[in-house]
């Protein structure tokens, strides 16, 4: 690093009078003057950011560091370090976003002029872990999010089940179907949650175990289509298409199935119009889009969008599933990226590479 805090201003005294290098800090250290300039961005700070140190130094700290939380508001302008209460010191350390998703804690200092004095240097101290308040605030939405998912279908099939064991002899025999193939989907739909839950856990554990095996990709995303045509939806409504010759794919097909039938779910509940299934082969895997003509995924919204609960501007749902399906993309060893389609909706690619047999991996 060419650039550091000690050249900008001097170095930080230790309590034995020597100087520190902000280099040698663990954490990201930003500091910025009277003015709100960056003076100093040490060695970890760039890490943590991926921000090189000379691109900062100089710039206005709105500008070097565009923190946003995770409703989209503008940190530095709801903060206002500057120009807000006299009395604020500090900010308590919190999860913040930087451009492209990137996640970090931040917590700053304000350094004044006497008790409530104008702000004379501004620290920042960033971490690249989300432990303690990311990772609290994550159990604690997942045990509401599961508690509220669980409780509908749990209570259709105790209250059905009460019904027919109470009352059994009051029904007909339709009435009886109806409420048996009521309480089969709820439990279905208890089943899928589970699974959910167990994918998120291997998921953030790293243990997400891959069994692959030679897939037809033009036939699965055919059996797909058919599956939500079976479900009621017009055939006319999807298109697929497949460009040339695609190679021979050694994938997981159960988890090959979680990605296209969530991905296709999503595109016919939330988008509209046509719907465009593109295979194609791209290096020596195949990658496939998936793209509808509905509003699509606000620019500004896009970096959220594969992250734990992100809902969109719709609510229900647990807000897991494209979570889980970049987890899934990933232990495949492929890649996933969301954009706007060319009709101006959602368009979704995911590419995942030939592989190898599971015996030989």
């Amino acid at each position: 690093m060419t650039v550091d805090g000690r050249a900008a201003y001097g170095g930080l005294p230790d309590t034995a009078g020597l100087l520190l290098d902000p280099d040698e800090l663990p954490d990201g250290l930003v500091v910025a003057d009277e003015t709100g300039q960056v003076v100093a961005f040490n060695a970890a700070a760039a890490r943590i950011t991926g921000i090189p140190a000379d691109e900062v130094l100089g710039k206005h700290i709105s500008e070097a560091l565009p923190l946003e939380d995770f409703e989209g508001r503008h940190w530095w302008e709801y903060t206002d370090p500057y120009g807000g209460l006299a009395t604020r010191t500090r900010q308590p350390e919190r999860s913040l976003l930087l451009p492209g998703g990137r996640e970090v804690l931040v917590t700053a200092r304000y350094v004044r002029d006497g008790r409530c004095g104008p702000v004379r240097r501004l620290v920042v101290a960033l971490r690249d872990t989300v432990a303690r308040s990311r990772q609290e605030r994550n159990s604690a939405e997942l045990i509401a999010t599961v508690a509220h998912e669980l409780r509908s279908p749990l209570t259709s099939v105790k209250g059905f089940t009460a019904t027919l064991l109470a009352k059994w002899e009051r029904f007909t025999d339709e009435q009886k179907r109806l409420m048996l193939e009521t309480v089969e989907a709820d439990a279905d739909r208890l089943t899928r949650l589970i699974a959910e839950l167990l994918d998120i856990a291997r998921i953030d554990a790293g243990r997400l175990e891959v069994r692959r095996q030679v897939v037809d990709m033009e036939a699965t995303v055919h059996r797909h289509v058919e599956r939500l045509v079976t479900a009621g939806y017009p055939p006319e409504r999807f298109v697929v298409r497949v460009s040339g010759p695609l190679p021979e794919m050694w994938v997981d097909p159960d988890k090959l199935d979680q990605i296209l039938a969530n991905l296709l779910e999503n595109a016919v509940r939330h988008g509209s119009g046509t719907v465009t299934i593109t295979v194609e082969a791209e290096g020596e895997g195949t990658a496939v889009t998936v793209s509808d003509e509905g509003p699509g995924i606000p620019a500004e919204l896009v970096s959220r969008v594969f992250t734990k609960f992100w809902r969109g501007s719709r609510r229900g749902g647990t807000g897991l599933g494209l979570y889980i399906v970049k987890g899934l993309v990933e232990a495949h060893g492929g890649t996933i990226t969301v954009g706007s389609a060319p009709s101006g909706g959602a368009q979704f690619r995911f590419t995942l590479p030939a592989g190898t047999p599971g015996f030989a991996s």
